[in-house]
């Protein structure tokens, strides 16, 4: 079943239009101001097949984005990562090791859990502006912004995967 929600999952383009992926960018960049953080949007399609065939989770694939995007690059490890991958409407969060210890995982499955209810509604964009704006809540309240600082290590524009 797996295999055929990849072989025909709907094009990034369909789902996010270029007026919906500049949303979510202005979002990413409005919820920055608030904090010293840092947000990511990651969004996949579906995966290749030797992913497929090799048994790839989206937890693992989002692992592997966060490393590839390299959002662990900032100042003080505070990158977090939201990665949808359309196929399997899975959701996932990478935080990184800034964040241990700060965000419980409880936090972190209570942002997936609204996402999902978004996405079970068919309100995709919907989802993925609710968890921009609640990662950023959390990220405000352990990392308020810097003065004199440009707060943006990384890119504010969704990342296409795939």
């Amino acid at each position: 079943m797996r295999w055929w929600r990849h072989l025909f999952a709907p094009s990034v383009g369909r789902a996010f239009p270029p007026a919906r992926l500049q949303a979510i960018t202005e979002a990413i960049a409005a919820g920055e101001r608030g904090h010293g953080g840092q947000v990511m949007f990651a969004l996949e399609a579906d995966l290749p097949l030797q992913a497929l065939w090799q048994g790839v989770t989206p937890r693992q694939r989002a692992e592997q984005a966060f490393a590839q995007l390299r959002t662990w690059d900032t100042e003080d490890n505070n990158g977090v990562l939201v990665y949808l991958l359309l196929a399997d409407h899975a959701i996932e969060l990478v935080a990184d090791r800034g964040l241990r210890g700060k965000v419980g995982e409880a936090q972190w499955a209570a942002i997936c859990a609204h996402m999902q209810q978004q996405l079970r509604q068919g309100a995709v964009h919907e989802a993925v502006l609710l968890a921009i704006e609640e990662v950023s809540a959390l990220l405000a309240g352990h990392y308020p912004p810097r003065p004199g600082s440009n707060g943006d290590d990384l890119p504010d524009a969704p990342q296409l995967l795939g």
